[in-house]
C-alpha cells in the first residue's frame, strides 16, 4: 500500500484528504477524522431532504446540499443489535452470531454480546493512532466484557441498550391507560454509563440528545490535533420519545417531529463545531439510521415514505434508510448517488481512508465506498442480502429484488414461503407492489445462483442473543 501511494500520488489524493499536498512536500498525510451519526428507527421518509413535508431538518438538508445523499443505502438488518454489529464490523451479523430468529435484539437479561474476536472499526482505527469514542446507545452487550470500551473505544458515554428496556412496573400505568408524555420519563429505569460506571439511574431521557451532543463537542475539541473516530448512535427516535424543554411542542409533526428536529439541531452543532475548529476539510461525517421506522408505534413512529413496511421486516421500508455523507472539498456538493451501498461498507471505507489493513483472516462483507464518495468510479457492491435473524429472506442485484420469504415486521402472522420467489424491479416500483417474476425467469435463475454461492461460503457464528 505504501509503495503504491508513493508511486501514484493521484490515488493517494483520492484516499486521503490532503494527501497530494503532503506527498508533494514529501511528508506523510494525516488520516482524516471520521464521524458516524446514527439515528435509531428513523425512516426513509422522515427528513426534509428525503421528502418529508413538515418535519424541519435544515442542518441535515444543508449537509446533503454540501455533500452526497444516497437513495439506495441499506441497514444490514431490520432491527437494532444486528444492524449495529454489521456497521462496526463490516460483516453480516449471522457471521458473528449477532442475530437470532427468536430474540431479535439483546435485552437487559441477555448473557451475550459482540464477541471479543470481532474486529471493530474503533479497534482498527485505534491501532492507527486514532482517538475513539462511542457516545449514545451501544446495544451490543451490556455485560462488562461486551461494552464499547472493550471493543476499541477509548471513551463511552450513553445507554447500554434501548431506552424502553427497563420499564419500572411500579411507576408505569396499566396497559391501555391514557398516556401523559410529560410523565413518561418517570416510567423508565434505564442507566446512563460513563465507561463502566453508572452515573445516573434512571437517566432523564429528556436530556439525552443534548447531553450526547455536548459530550461529542468536547471530544472533538479535545482531539482536534489528532485523527479521531466519533461514533454517535443517538437514542432517538426510538420510543419512548422524549425531547428537551427547548425542543418540545415546536414541530407541526408533534412529539415525533420534535424529537427528529432536535436530532437535526444536534447535527448542526457537530458540523458548526467542525467548522469553528477548522476541521471540516479534514473530516468525513456520515449520517444514517440503524433500520426503518417502527410503524406499530403509530404516531410515535416514523415514515418509510414510498417504501413498503418498516422496522422488523425485509421489505424495503425495513432496511433502506437515509444516508448522507459530508466532507467539504472532497465530496462533490449536492450530489445524489443511486448506487447500491450498505452500512457494512462503512467499515471497509473507513479503514481504507485511514490506511489501516482490511482483515484477511475472516470474510469481510463490506465494500470500499471511496470511489462513490469521491466520484472516482463505480461502486463495488452489486449484491445485497436481506436477512431476518439467521434466515435469508431476499436478495437484490441491480434493480431486481427477489423475496424467498416474507413476513410483517411485527405480529403473529407466520412467514410466507414463495416458490417461485416474488420479484420486484425497484427502480420502477420502490413500493414493491407489482410482482414481475413471470416476465423475468432469467433474473430469478441468476439470483438463485447468487444465493447458492453465498450460502456455500457462509459459516454462522455462535449465537449471542439468547
Amino acid at each position: 500500500m505504501t509503495r503504491l501511494l508513493e508511486t501514484i500520488p493521484i490515488i493517494f489524493s483520492l484516499v486521503l484528504p490532503y494527501g497530494s499536498e503532503a506527498a508533494a512536500e514529501g511528508k506523510p498525510a494525516r488520516a482524516p477524522n471520521i464521524v458516524v451519526i446514527l439515528a435509531d428507527d428513523l425512516g426513509y421518509g422522515d427528513l426534509g431532504c428525503y421528502g418529508h413535508p413538515v418535519i424541519r431538518t435544515p442542518h441535515l438538508d444543508r449537509m446533503a446540499a454540501e455533500g452526497m445523499r444516497f437513495t439506495d443505502f441499506y441497514a444490514s438488518e431490520c432491527v437494532c443489535t444486528p444492524s449495529r454489529a454489521a456497521l462496526l464490523t463490516g460483516r453480516l451479523p449471522v457471521r458473528s452470531g449477532m442475530c437470532s430468529d427468536n430474540r431479535r435484539v439483546l435485552f437487559p437479561n441477555s448473557k451475550g454480546g459482540l464477541p471479543a474476536e470481532e474486529i471493530t472499526t474503533a479497534e482498527a482505527l485505534k491501532a492507527k493512532g486514532y482517538a475513539t469514542a462511542c457516545i449514545g446507545k451501544w446495544h451490543l452487550g451490556h455485560l462488562p466484557q461486551y461494552r464499547a470500551i472493550r471493543h476499541g473505544f477509548d471513551h463511552f458515554f450513553g445507554l447500554p441498550y434501548s431506552n424502553d428496556m427497563d420499564l419500572d412496573t411500579n411507576a408505569a400505568p396499566r396497559a391501555g391507560a391514557s398516556v401523559n408524555p410529560a410523565r413518561q420519563v418517570d416510567w423508565w429505569n434505564v442507566p446512563l454509563l460513563r465507561n463502566d460506571e453508572v452515573i445516573e439511574r434512571p437517566v432523564d431521557q429528556t436530556t439525552l440528545t443534548r447531553r450526547y451532543t455536548e459530550e461529542a463537542l468536547q471530544f472533538i475539541k479535545r482531539n482536534r490535533k489528532q485523527p479521531f473516530f466519533l461514533y454517535l448512535p443517538h437514542t432517538f427516535p426510538h420510543v419512548p420519545l422524549f425531547a428537551s424543554r427547548q425542543a418540545r411542542n415546536k414541530s407541526p409533526r408533534g412529539l415525533y417531529g420534535d424529537v427528529v428536529e432536535e436530532l437535526d439541531w444536534s447535527i448542526g452543532q457537530i458540523l458548526e463545531t467542525l467548522r469553528k475548529e477548522r476541521l471540516e476539510a479534514k473530516t468525513l461525517v456520515v449520517f444514517t439510521s440503524d433500520n426503518g421506522p417502527w410503524l406499530t408505534q403509530k404516531l410515535e413512529g416514523g415514515s418509510a415514505g414510498l417504501l413498503r413496511e418498516g422496522k422488523g421486516s425485509t421489505w424495503e421500508g425495513g432496511m433502506r434508510v437515509p444516508f448522507v455523507a459530508w466532507w467539504p472539498g472532497r465530496i462533490k456538493a449536492g450530489a445524489v448517488n443511486h448506487s447500491l451501498a450498505c452500512n457494512m461498507d462503512l467499515f471497509s471505507t473507513f479503514l481504507k481512508l485511514a490506511g489501516a489493513p482490511i482483515p484477511t483472516d475472516r470474510i469481510i462483507d463490506g465494500k470500499d465506498m471511496s470511489p462513490l464518495l469521491f466520484g472516482a468510479g463505480p461502486g463495488q457492491r452489486d449484491l445485497f442480502f436481506y436477512y431476518r435473524g439467521t434466515q435469508l429472506f431476499a436478495v437484490r442485484k441491480g434493480p431486481f429484488k427477489a423475496h424467498y420469504i416474507t413476513r410483517p415486521g411485527y405480529g403473529r402472522e407466520p412467514a410466507a414461503q414463495h416458490d417461485p420467489p416474488l420479484l420486484y424491479h425497484l427502480d420502477h416500483d420502490a413500493s414493491e407492489q407489482f410482482d414481475v417474476a413471470k416476465d423475468h425467469p432469467e433474473v430469478l435463475a441468476d439470483l438463485a445462483r447468487e444465493v447458492e454461492r453465498h450460502r456455500a461460503g457462509l459459516v454462522p457464528g455462535r449465537l449471542q442473543l439468547e
